[in-house]
């Protein structure tokens, strides 16, 4: 596959091996030409952008409703930080976090939500409450119970690449191709998974900018983030408010709200079918705007 300059090429010309869909636990999820928004809730004390916010169940269930309102297509919970250096939680403080939010709000609201952790407890009681996809940064790889859990439960996964731990990622990241060699990894899980029982559609998978990778590492992985369509898998991608857009634009201590948008819209012409961010709203309608005018396949939508 080669990466198509030309803006005006149908998506579907330019990326034909794009997954359409992703199933879920209980219902399918179509994937059209605009990214999807996964909207973050992090119920945490110490996340890196908006650690301790949203730490009690009431402000999380205020917050998750706002992401909802604000155009969230996923809601994505997650009650451990996972920031370089963080420390590790256990098992049921994490539950205990997370799961009275949850029962809370899916009265509530009718998009799937997704649990982001690790630890096969916390992923195991999210979905018996009525999750819908487990989001697991080790790739299914860190808790020898999770995969059971998936293969038992029908769950939908995401599998993102990793180098390192949170707490080793970011002392000496190396890579000789990162492109090359974050795509080989989740060729593997791809298929690791698939051979223990995953439905490929069930599968979706993350290059995990910010995890284990340089500034300089994350702008080729978001550059060339239409190589990961060869996988055949939907593709999400997490870099809301990350260090590398303070580096870009010169000031580690500025807001980062429209430096993620700037990597959204690139993203979406690389037909990215998911972007995680903390600022749903401001996202959605860029990604809205840039489509009705053009700029994901070249065609203005006529209103």
């Amino acid at each position: 596959m080669t990466h198509a300059a030309n803006q005006h090429t149908p998506m579907e010309s330019r990326y034909p091996t794009r997954a359409r869909f992703w199933q879920l636990k209980s219902r399918r999820l179509d994937l059209p030409q605009r990214p999807l928004v996964m909207g973050i809730l992090n119920v945490t004390p110490d996340s890196f952008s908006d650690g301790g916010r949203y730490a009690g169940s009431q402000a999380a269930i205020d917050r998750a409703l706002e992401l909802v309102a604000g155009g969230a297509d996923i809601l994505d919970i997650g009650g451990e930080s996972t920031r370089p250096y963080s420390t590790p939680v256990e098992a049921r403080e994490e539950l205990a976090r997370v799961l009275p939010v949850i029962q809370a709000i899916l009265p509530h609201v009718l998009v799937p939500v997704s649990i982001d952790t690790s630890k096969s407890l916390v992923a195991r009681e999210a979905l018996a409450a009525g999750v819908e996809i487990i989001n697991d940064i080790t790739a299914l790889t860190g808790d020898e119970g999770m995969l059971e859990v998936a293969l038992s439960s029908g769950a939908a996964v995401c599998a993102m690449h990793m180098q390192g731990t949170p707490q080793t990622m970011q002392d000496n990241p190396t890579y000789d191709d990162v492109v090359g060699e974050v795509v080989e990894f989740l060729r593997s899980r791809r298929d690791h998974l698939v051979h223990a029982g995953i439905a490929a559609e069930r599968i979706a998978l993350d290059p995990g900018i910010g995890f284990g990778k340089t500034h300089q590492h994350n702008l080729t992985l978001a550059a060339h983030a239409w190589r990961l369509h060869e996988l055949g898998r939907p593709v999400l991608v997490g870099h809301s408010r990350k260090a590398f857009i303070g580096k870009v634009i010169g000031d580690k201590e500025a807001d980062r709200v429209a430096g993620t948008i700037g990597v959204a819209l690139s993203l979406a012409t690389q037909g990215v079918q998911i972007i995680r961010v903390h600022d749903v709203a401001a996202v959605r309608q860029a990604l809205l705007l840039f489509e009705a005018t053009g700029g994901i396949d070249g065609q203005a939508i006529q209103l």
